[in-house]
C-alpha cells in the first residue's frame, strides 16, 4: 500500500492510494499515521478494506509528511562509499549514527527555510525506513519482521552548523523543515528489492545526485538490527539511511542552496518530492 497524509499543515487526514491511483480518505479506519497506528495490524486492516468505497480526496490538496509524531528520527551518515570519498572521509567500518529532531519533519513539497546567516545549506536524497513493531536486540535476519515500510527523505543539512559549530551533527540536521518525508509510506510488500532502487536529486533542474541503494555500505536490514542493539525502536520510528554522491559539500567549488532554489528528488517506487528554498 501507499499511505499518505493530506490537508493543511496540522490538519492532515490519513489517506491511501487505491488501485487506480486515486487518493482515498481512510480516517474512518485509522485516526492518523502516528506511532499508535503505525503497526502491522493497521496495515492488515487497511489491506482488507474496500478503498474504492471511501471518500476521494482531490489530488490538488497539499500532501503532508507521510507519518507524524515519530518517537525518534534516526540517521545514518556516510553510508555510500562514493559519498564518503567525495567528502574526504573514510568509509566507516560501522554505521555512523546521529539524530534529527522530530520537529524538523516537513511535507514532501513544503518550502525549506533558509535563515539569515546560513551559508552552507545542502541536500541529501535518502531512503527512509519506518518501524512497525517493538524492536530490541534483533538479528539481521529478523529485521524484515520489524520494518513496516519505506519512504523518501531529504536529509537537509546546514554544513557549517553540522561540522564547524562544535559538538554533534544534530545541530546542522534539525532546523525546522530540514526533514521532508514522503509523499508516501510504501509498505514493504510493494518493494521487490529494497537493495536495488534508483535515487536522484536535481537542483534548479540540474542533475546533482544519481545513485542506487545497491551501493549502500550497510543495507536496511543490517541497520535495523545494528540500531536495535544500542536502543529499542518503536512503531513509527523513522531511520534515514544515507545518501549517494553529488551533495553540494562534495563539489569543487562547493555549491550550496540559496533562497529561490528548487529541488526535485525521487527514489524508484517511493515517489517524488518538489520543494523550494525560502528566506525565513
Amino acid at each position: 500500500m501507499k499511505l499518505l497524509r493530506v490537508g493543511q499543515k496540522g490538519k492532515e487526514k490519513p489517506a491511501a492510494l487505491d488501485k487506480d491511483g486515486k487518493i482515498r480518505d481512510i480516517s474512518s479506519h485509522v485516526e492518523d499515521l502516528n506511532p499508535h497506528h503505525l503497526n502491522f495490524e493497521t496495515i492488515s486492516k487497511l489491506q482488507n478494506a474496500d478503498l474504492s468505497s471511501l471518500p476521494e480526496i482531490s489530488s490538488s490538496e497539499r500532501i503532508g509528511s507521510c507519518i507524524t509524531k515519530p518517537g525518534k528520527f534516526i540517521a545514518i551518515g556516510l553510508n555510500f562509499s562514493d559519498h564518503a570519498a567525495e567528502t574526504g572521509a573514510e568509509a566507516p567500518s560501522e554505521p555512523i549514527v546521529f539524530m534529527k529532531a522530530t520537529s524538523c519533519i516537513n511535507g514532501p513539497n513544503d518550502d525549506i527555510e533558509i535563515v539569515s546567516g546560513s551559508k552552507k545549506l545542502d541536500w541529501e536524497v535518502e531512503l527512509g525506513i519506518i518501524i512497525g513493531k517493538e524492536t530490541k536486540h534483533i538479528s539481521e535476519s529478523d529485521s524484515e519482521e520489524h520494518i513496516l515500510g519505506y519512504c523518501l527523505v531529504n536529509d537537509i543539512s546546514e554544513r557549517e552548523w553540522q561540522l564547524e559549530k562544535m559538538g554533534q551533527w544534530v545541530k546542522g540536521k534539525s532546523h525546522d523543515t530540514y526533514g521532508p518525508i514522503g509523499p508516501y509510506l510504501v509498505t514493504k510488500d510493494e518493494i521487490s528489492d529494497i537493495n536495488n532502487l534508483n535515487m536522484s536529486l536535481d537542483v534548479n533542474g540540474k542533475k546533482m545526485q544519481r545513485g542506487n541503494t545497491n551501493t549502500m555500505i550497510f543495507n536496511a536490514n543490517f541497520i535495523v538490527s545494528y540500531l536495535s542493539k544500542y536502543m529499542s525502536l518503536q512503531p513509527g520510528d523513522i531511520i534515514t539511511t544515507g545518501t549517494p554522491p553529488g551533495v553540494g559539500m562534495g563539489m569543487k567549488p562547493q555549491q550550496f542552496l540559496k533562497a529561490g532554489d528548487t529541488m526535485k528528488l525521487s527514489i524508484e517506487n517511493l515517489g517524488e518530492q518538489n520543494s523550494k528554498v525560502v528566506a525565513l
